[in-house]
């Protein structure tokens, strides 16, 4: 399939069909991860570990950062 890339105010955007959409299970509210092997875009639903992760970790800075706060706030 060929596409080209579409004017965005002042970037480019590409259009994905909607049988590809499905196919992928990709909805509006779908985190993509986008990536590149140097010479390819790669576009890909985020890994739901790696989400995990990420969500994790920000957890634990959050946590680090403010967890007296939270516990005063939780009294």
């Amino acid at each position: 399939m060929l596409k080209k890339l579409t004017k965005h105010g002042n970037s480019l955007a590409l259009v994905i069909d909607r049988p590809i959409l499905d196919l992928l299970k990709i909805d509006p509210d779908t985190p993509l991860d986008v990536s590149t092997d140097g010479s390819r875009l790669i576009i890909a639903p985020l890994d739901p570990s790696a989400r995990r992760k990420k969500f994790d970790t920000a957890q634990e800075w959050a946590h680090k950062r403010y967890g007296k706060a939270f516990q005063k706030l939780a009294e």
